[in-house]
């Protein structure tokens, strides 16, 4: 599944070292959940109020693969089980009574058994499919997809490796949005709690790309892709087809608020690098690969993706070979008819499909159109040293990207938070002047923040998560981070009064629980530390750290565990 790259940052993990038990008690109030938030609907009619007038069109689209991008589970059961060598978990997907289920369980090991209900499909199932499913709201997505191209169950992409079973894997909106319509925003201050239905449409609808057509069906205007400004009419398709290296989302904006006629770049700003050996296509690269592809430089504005790619109707597998040699010809027209007549497919050629780099048997069709394939960059073993570091463009080419050090330097740090070690120096420089630029930005402040705790400048550190906090309240890592700030400078009370905050908002991140009950444990109020456990236990059942530290609370003495 596709994953937005965000701005967020790696959570500090369970204390280093925790304090002397405190004689003071800690208080444990805490504030009832956050309230749900009520749908609004934007102005959206959905695919049935555009059938009455489009007929034909409605018919030939809810054959695409864009129409059934999603839906509810119980619509598309896909039904199997795999066991996890790594891990010895095994999953199981099966029907029950009209509805989806998945269970889990480690054979030998009775803490490690759950059962949820599937509610959602996510993926048609020519890529592949994963599920999701909630706990007391929170929506997850299912460890385990299913890959078309290898007709197997496999880990989610990413998490081959594990050798614990990942059930608190939180469904974000910058996945979701490109597979759903009419998305409800998560609840505010939370990540992945979501007022149910969590979107009002299955799959992708004729408003993701013509606006809400709730006004048209009333006589008003409706977007027409092919008549808007071409940069307007290439942000349709955009939003879910450009990933880029970093993907910044504008200060207050969501890449979910972007409607058909709207700047792509008022809500997210996209960043590719250059000038460094190619690292591959990956699972949503086609924009940013046909932008390399000597059709679209020599052709500009003038080529869009609808000139090969009709969204009203899939072409028929036996038809998509003269169908698509067909485009090629009607632009390169000097070609014989006879061009390569024994092998009339030119896609096989030119456009071949090769291993995705960012989700695990997938192939991705090249759409850099390269005359030879065989001839490109390799791909695999290239040497990155300093003189071939990444320069980071925006994409597409703006000016007024160019010059804004703020999304610049957000962009940097998520290479580097993301494990490029070798940009940590330019990404710290950038921030620095971007803070001074815009001193009240709650990103960049956090952003920052983490650049100085890394380095044990905490004092530093302590007052930029505190001014971020100050302007956003909800920044869980700020929140996270800063406790742990705290905590290992002898303030645990205000550690764990930031900490129980971030947590009530985001269970799922067990890191959070475990720096509560730990601390609590600490101070010998093992009850409380027994409720954060077993807390973090409900989204997080395999996590070894928590399983150990039940154990050791039900010692005589408690055991608090290292």
């Amino acid at each position: 599944m596709r994953r937005l790259q965000s701005n967020r940052l790696r959570a500090a993990l369970v204390l280093l070292a925790l304090l002397p038990a405190l004689n003071a008690v800690i208080g444990q109030a805490q504030s009832p959940p956050p309230t749900s938030v009520k749908p609004d609907p934007n102005g959206y009619a959905g695919n049935e109020a555009c059938a009455k007038c489009h007929a034909s069109i409605f018919e030939s689209y809810r054959h695409t693969a864009m129409a059934h991008a999603s839906g509810p589970a119980s619509e598309a059961p896909m039904i199997g089980d795999f066991l996890h060598k790594n891990s010895g978990v095994h999953y199981r997907i099966y029907s029950e009574e009209g509805r989806l289920w998945l269970t889990f369980e480690r054979p030998g090991d009775p803490s490690v058994r759950g059962k949820h209900e599937l509610l959602y499909y996510i993926g048609q199932g020519r890529r592949g499919r994963t599920y999701l499913f909630s706990i007391d709201g929170f929506l997850f997505e299912s460890p385990v997809n299913w890959y078309a191209d290898k007709h197997m169950w496999d880990m989610a992409p990413a998490y081959a490796s594990v050798r614990q079973a990942p059930m608190n894997l939180p469904a974000l909106t910058s996945c979701l949005d490109c597979h759903v319509s009419g998305i409800q925003p998560p609840i505010s201050g939370t990540e992945n709690r979501y007022t149910m239905p969590v979107f009002a449409y299955s799959g992708v609808t004729c408003e993701r790309c013509h606006g809400p057509g709730a006004a048209h069906v009333n006589g008003g205007a409706v977007v027409n892709p092919s008549k808007l400004p071409p940069e307007r009419r290439d942000a349709i398709c955009m939003q879910c087809h450009l990933e880029g290296n970093a993907a910044i989302e504008r200060p207050g904006k969501h890449l979910y608020q972007f409607r058909p006629g709207d700047d792509l770049s008022d809500y997210t700003r996209y960043y590719v690098r250059v000038e460094e050996p190619g690292s591959g296509l990956r699972a949503a690269s086609q924009f940013e690969a046909l932008a390399q592809s000597t059709c679209k430089k020599k052709s500009g504005a003038a080529m869009a993706c609808t000139h090969c790619h009709d969204p009203h109707r899939s072409v028929p597998p036996e038809k998509r070979v003269s169908f698509y040699r067909a485009k090629c010809l009607a632009c390169h027209t000097g070609l014989s008819p006879k061009h390569h007549a024994n092998q009339p497919d030119c896609t096989s050629c030119h456009m071949p499909a090769n291993a995705s780099t960012d989700v695990a048997h997938t192939a991705v069709t090249d759409h850099r159109i390269l005359r030879r394939p065989d001839m490109g960059p390799a791909m695999s073993n290239a040497q990155v040293t300093p003189a071939s570091l990444p320069r980071l463009v925006p994409f597409p080419a703006s000016p007024e990207a160019e010059q804004d050090t703020r999304d610049l330097a957000l962009a940097w740090a998520s290479m580097a938070e993301n494990g490029n070690d070798a940009v940590q120096k330019p990404a710290e420089q950038l921030l620095r002047k971007a803070v001074q630029e815009s001193p009240n930005d709650a990103a960049l402040l956090s952003s920052l923040a983490y650049v100085e705790q890394r380095r044990g400048a905490l004092n530093e550190a302590r007052e930029l998560y505190q001014r971020a906090l100050a302007q956003d309240p909800n920044l869980l890592d700020a929140s996270t981070n800063l406790g742990v700030i705290e905590a290992n400078s002898g303030h645990l009370r205000e550690a764990v009064r930031l900490w129980e905050q971030a947590f009530r908002r985001a269970p799922g991140r067990s890191s959070i629980g475990m720096n509560i009950a730990r601390a609590f444990c600490g101070a010998g109020q093992v009850n409380e530390a027994r409720d954060f456990t077993q807390r973090v236990l409900q989204f997080n059942p395999d996590l070894d750290a928590a399983k150990n530290l039940i154990n050791g609370l039900n010692t005589t003495p408690p055991n608090c565990g290292p």
